[in-house]
């Protein structure tokens, strides 16, 4: 059976990710050694979440590496047709409305924080988060990513 990071279109969604955030940040999200599949691999198993969403009116997810799929209590088919504002509590979806709108506008934001929930109601506050825009090949604006390695599990 085909691991996800295998897939076709996901080694070209992990370029996407990767590329986009060598251009807006200026660095690399991970050394980047080997080929295409080996850095798709690489990227799936870090040691930080990340994870995008498409560029739809309601994003939902395209991607999550292993950590952000153990975060979020979800496998990947129910990760790919969840909108990502599910995972943030319905009080505090304008204030991610907000920092999706100002990433759009500047192109990566750095050092955010917020409050998430898993699939099963879990509440974290992750910290130090690094929202960003992804552009393919030909500079056209296809979703956003986000990548964070510190959080807290908070009670509910």
């Amino acid at each position: 059976m085909t691991k996800i990071w295998q897939k076709p279109e996901i080694i070209s969604w992990v370029q996407i990710i990767l590329n986009s955030y060598r251009q807006l940040l200026d660095r690399e999200l991970f050394d980047r050694t080997g080929d295409e599949l080996t850095q798709s691999e690489n990227l799936f198993y870090l040691d930080r979440v990340v994870y995008s969403h498409n560029n739809s009116s309601d994003p939902i997810y395209n991607y999550s590496n292993q950590k952000g799929l153990e975060l979020w209590e979800m496998d990947w088919q129910q990760l790919t047709t969840t909108p990502s504002r599910m995972t943030t509590q319905p009080l505090l979806r304008e204030e991610r409305e907000q920092l999706l709108q100002e990433t759009i506008a500047k192109g990566y934001i750095e050092n955010y924080q917020g409050i998430r929930i898993s699939r099963t109601g879990k509440k974290y506050q992750i910290k130090d988060i690094t929202v960003w825009n992804l552009t393919d090949n030909k500079g056209k604006f296809c979703g956003q990513a986000a990548t964070f390695s510190r959080w807290e599990n908070l009670t509910t």
